[in-house]
């Protein structure tokens, strides 16, 4: 199973209508995908699940990461790297076992003209450390707001092109 998080909790966020599109089309090929927003972790996440605790909140969250052998992270840039409260869900779930060995592919995306490059990469540093192993394909989308249409669709050829190009290479990963 596939899961896909929305690495922010911020309401509305193009990164969940990221995510959301990359599981339409991830579906359409076949796959048994699930969706995580960051949006749907405990508000005192940091009070109960941190340092070996776990709330019976936070215990469905594992029990999907546990369960996905693959994941895609939408990481939107914020000050120059990536959320903390996605640096935070990834501390909060079971070291070693919730990413040890497992697949990932990661997207990175901005308002302005990077597409997330540094912060994806930060990212791509923890993955490691995790044993996670990462699609080399990353895609950097610039200027998210002018890449969605109203329907969440990206319509833009080149991003259409390279993201079923890391889609199709994510699943044979």
């Amino acid at each position: 199973m596939i899961t896909i998080l929305s690495g922010t909790n911020r309401p509305g966020s193009n990164s969940l209508k990221v995510a959301q599109y990359y599981q339409r089309i991830l579906e359409q090929r076949g796959m048994e995908t699930r969706l995580l927003s960051m949006e749907a972790l405990p508000a005192d996440l940091i009070a109960t699940d941190l340092y070996g605790k776990r709330s019976a909140a936070f215990q469905p969250i594992q029990d999907l990461v546990s369960a996905t052998s693959k994941f895609l992270f939408v990481v939107p840039e914020y000050n120059g790297s990536f959320p903390g409260v996605l640096k935070t869900f990834i501390d909060a779930c079971t070291f070693p076992s919730s990413f040890y060995d497992k697949k990932a592919a990661l997207v990175g995306l901005s308002s302005g003209k990077y597409g997330n490059i540094r912060g994806v990469e930060h990212f791509a540093g923890i993955c490691s450390y995790l044993h996670l192993h990462t699609l080399p394909l990353r895609i950097h989308i610039p200027h998210i707001r002018e890449e969605l249409n109203e329907a969440g669709d990206f319509f833009k050829e080149d991003t259409v092109k390279f993201t079923n190009q890391q889609i199709e290479r994510f699943i044979a990963f």
